[in-house]
């Protein structure tokens, strides 16, 4: 039975960014890519967990991902551990790809005394570079007895670290929703993400976390609909990867929780991980988000809001400050959506800049700042409805502008 909850009952900031109960987390350093940094982590589960998980459409699946897709499967969506890796995707690796997964995970199953079925793996890095097995695997059981000593609660930061890759910072929220018998329940999340960005998913890692009691369908359901309203809105160049996933556990220890209240949780944090992956784009100035509203159904705002937000002449204007206004309303015209385009009505940072098919008389100075600001604000409106109803006919999309930064970055990345 779903636990009552107080009069003020919405999710609120934790007061500290920790793990749930019931969950245990440790990191170590393999030298997979660079020597002295941790590049392994281990979440694990000791009462064990109920799992759900979103994967990468991409045809390239990684390795990993081909194994944990099947472990979920097995497991009836249920896990005791996940082991993460950075510096290496061990993706379009072939049967030894796949086979250096197995062996990590039965490596962690022995070392846990759980089945292997239980453990999910992922990874994140370069492509088509096997994982450096004789440095990772004398590795995992020092991580698994570092498991053994840490607590309930500790803190997101040493794994949001251990997972990061061309990210500056770790990526790290949490949501506490208060029940009126005095409980409380907690879901925290991590992510890595800042290259090779786009919805379905991105090469993003993310892991959600809560110690509510429920059950595999329910949490694969409030999952998916915090991905759609996050990981699926963003987009950083417009790739995605072999390795996307995000991850959901629930360790059960906290009793029963609304699940509506549950879902804003899960989706509160999921949001503020997608914002930090966007604002930490590789080479990020400044970061851009597209409203539109006014659509003839919600799938035509999020098309044009898409089309706008991942536009590249748009985005290096954002970049340059340059209030080019054209760009948006003509990445908006191509975008398949059909509207009249006498109805639509532009603004930017709120100065309406655009309305009945001409430029409305603007403060220059106002608009000019609105484009240099380090988050620029664009609204569009298609006029296809008068806006009464809502989120029904809405969609946002954040993205960033495109960097020199970002094209060194992406041009030097093996070498």
């Amino acid at each position: 039975m779903n636990s009552m909850v107080t009069s003020n009952p919405l999710p609120r900031a934790a007061a500290t960014l920790d793990w749930p109960r019931g969950f245990r987390a440790a990191v170590g350093a393999a030298a997979i890519k660079k020597q002295g940094r941790d590049d392994l982590a281990l979440l694990t589960m000791p009462s064990g967990a109920t799992a759900a998980a979103i994967f990468t459409r991409n045809l390239f699946a990684a390795a990993p991902i081909e194994v944990s897709r099947r472990h979920l499967k097995d497991s009836r969506g249920h896990a005791s551990a996940l082991l993460l890796n950075s510096g290496c995707a061990n993706a379009a690796t072939g049967p030894l790809g796949v086979a250096n997964a197995v062996e990590s995970i039965d490596a962690v199953a022995r070392a846990l005394g759980c089945a292997s079925e239980s453990v999910l793996v992922n990874s994140t890095g370069v492509i088509g570079v096997q994982l450096p097995m004789d440095r990772i695997l004398p590795e995992l059981p020092r991580l698994c007895a570092r498991i053994e000593r840490a607590s309930d609660g500790d803190s997101l930061e040493p794994f949001a670290r251990a997972i990061m890759t061309t990210d500056t910072k770790p990526k790290m929220s949490s949501r506490t929703i208060s029940c009126s018998d005095g409980r409380t329940v907690r879901v925290s999340g991590v992510a890595k993400g800042a290259g090779m960005i786009r919805p379905d998913m991105a090469t993003m890692i993310s892991v959600l976390a809560t110690d509510a009691e429920v059950d595999a369908r329910t949490l694969d359901r409030v999952l998916r609909h915090a991905a759609d309203a996050s990981y699926h809105r963003i987009s950083v160049d417009g790739d995605t990867s072999t390795n996307d996933s995000v991850f959901a556990f629930a360790s059960c220890v906290a009793g029963a929780c609304d699940e509506t209240l549950l879902a804003a949780a899960f989706r509160e944090v999921a949001c503020d991980l997608a914002k930090m992956i966007v604002c930490d784009g590789e080479g990020f100035e400044r970061s851009l988000a597209v409203r539109v509203s006014g659509a003839a159904i919600k799938a035509d705002a999020l098309k044009v809001a898409e089309t706008v937000a991942s536009s590249l002449l748009v985005r290096t204007a954002i970049t340059g400050g340059d209030p080019n206004w054209g760009r948006i309303i003509a990445a908006a015209g191509r975008a398949g959506v059909t509207f009249r385009a006498n109805d639509l009505e532009l603004r930017v940072g709120g100065n309406l800049i655009f309305r009945d098919g001409q430029p409305v008389e603007a403060d220059k100075n106002a608009v000019r700042a609105a484009f240099n600001g380090s988050h620029v604000e664009i609204a569009i409106s298609l006029g296809a409805t008068d806006g009464s109803v809502g989120e029904a006919n809405s969609d946002t999309f954040l993205s960033c502008g495109l960097t020199t930064e970002y094209v060194r970055l992406n041009a030097d990345y093996t070498t």
